[in-house]
Parts: structure tokens; C-alpha cells; sequence
């Protein structure tokens, strides 16, 4: 009888053994379809192609990012502290006025509804702007102005890249335009704190950074070679991005 225990408590030992060992690799083979499977569940099929949660939140962004930063624009026009602060101002009011209208355009072609309200750190960015006078102002302005678009700049990017549908590509195209319009209107105030930016980007890093070492005190660098193609070609630029010059409105 103790013989008939023992032999099965190893048996069970083995069983639990086994188990233990093979199941890290049922997780695994489990989750390597994961990432495809929540795209898949995420995406609703489309005219224009597979629309992913990811798109849909990226629309959503693009509107909310107009209802908040066109009323900083016209305050920003209307206070106008400093030339280069009402010259932002007005970029943002020009560019918002424009994108607005082509994320309500596609929102509508893909039957999606959207806010009608900033989100409440928006509008509490609003506040602040509101609250703030002269220097502190324009200085607010800059900054929390320039910190949100550098974080939509490289949403635009991946979207830009992972979207399988034409409509998304198109308006993240006209974002990329806009954004990169406004960080450099918004930088050329001279009261971005880029030392902040760049800290701010360090701290939400999760990997260590990598790249060449940092140049000696003195070193001369020897020049790099041109890059030269064999055989000579050219190339023709890109069409222009479908947001229209100043002074232009399409037919």
C-alpha cells in the first residue's frame, strides 16, 4: 500500500513537472498571435480600406486637437503680447480651420461621430492661458502649445505608417503638414524651454540610448562622402499635400 502511495505521488510530482514546463511555452505560441488578433477585432472593413481602433482614435485626436488649440490661436490673435505670439496665434487659428474641416469630412465618409468639447486637461490648458498675463502668458503659450503638438507629431508618424486606410493616410498627410507648421511658428517665438522638452522625452524613454560615442574635446572629424547615385538619376518631386496655399480655396 505505501509502495502504490509513493509510486503515486511521483507520478503527480511528474504530471505538475511537466505542466510547469510546458506551459510558458502554451502562453507563448498563444500570444504570438496576439497583436494580430487585436488589429483584426479592432478594425471594421471599410470603402477605403480596414479601419483599426488606432485610426479611429487618431480622428478623434485630430478633432479634439482643433477644438482647443483654434480658440488659443484667437485669444493668442486678440492679446497679442508680442508680434511673434499673434503671428502663432494665427497659424493656429489658419491650420485648425482647416483640419477641422478635413477630419469632419472624413469622420463623416466613415460614418464615425466625434466631440463636440475639448477633454478636460484641454480645457484646463485654456484656463491657465486665460488666468496667465504679459510675459507669463506668452510664455505658457510657447510651451504647453509646443509640448502637444511634439507628442501628436509622432502620432501622426506611426498612423502615417501603420494605417491601411487611404482616407487616414490622406488626413495624416495634412496633420503632418500642419503640426510640423506650427512647432516651427510656435519655436520661432523664442520662448521655447527646449532643455524641458527634451527632459520631459528622456523621462517616458524605456530603453537606454544607444549610438556613437560623444566626439572628443578638440577631435576633427574627418568629412563624410557624398552620397552620389550609379548611375546619375532624377527624380520628380511629390504631389503637394491636398491643404490648399493661403489666399486659395479649392474648387
Amino acid at each position: 500500500m505505501r509502495t502504490l502511495t509513493g509510486t503515486g505521488l511521483i507520478v503527480v510530482a511528474l504530471t505538475a513537472t511537466i505542466a510547469a514546463i510546458l506551459f510558458p511555452v502554451w502562453s507563448y505560441d498563444d500570444r504570438s498571435g496576439t497583436a494580430q488578433a487585436n488589429l483584426s477585432a479592432g478594425s471594421v472593413a471599410t470603402p477605403w480600406g480596414p479601419l483599426s481602433a488606432a485610426d479611429r482614435d487618431f480622428i478623434v485626436r485630430v478633432r479634439l486637437a482643433g477644438l482647443w488649440e483654434l480658440p488659443a490661436g484667437q485669444q493668442a490673435v486678440g492679446r497679442a503680447p508680442t508680434v511673434a505670439i499673434k503671428v502663432a496665434g494665427e497659424h493656429l487659428v489658419e491650420g485648425h480651420t482647416y483640419l477641422d474641416a478635413r477630419v469632419r469630412e472624413v469622420a463623416a465618409r466613415l460614418n464615425m461621430e466625434l466631440p463636440n468639447q475639448p477633454n478636460p486637461q484641454q480645457q484646463g490648458w485654456l484656463r491657465e492661458f486665460s488666468a496667465a498675463r504679459g510675459q507669463e502668458y506668452a510664455t505658457k503659450f510657447a510651451n504647453v502649445l509646443r509640448r502637444a503638438h511634439g507628442k501628436v507629431f509622432s502620432l501622426v508618424a506611426d498612423i502615417r505608417n501603420s494605417t491601411r486606410n487611404t482616407l487616414v493616410r490622406a488626413l495624416a498627410d495634412d496633420a503632418n503638414t500642419t503640426v510640423l507648421d506650427h512647432i516651427k511658428i510656435l519655436e520661432a517665438t523664442g520662448l521655447v524651454d527646449f532643455d524641458a522638452i527634451a527632459a520631459g522625452a528622456a523621462g517616458t524613454g524605456t530603453a537606454s540610448p544607444t549610438g556613437p560615442p560623444p566626439p572628443a574635446p578638440g577631435a576633427t572629424p574627418s568629412p563624410a562622402d557624398a552620397v552620389t547615385p550609379t548611375p546619375a538619376t532624377s527624380f520628380s518631386l511629390p504631389p503637394a499635400a491636398s491643404r490648399p496655399r493661403a489666399g486659395v480655396t479649392n474648387p
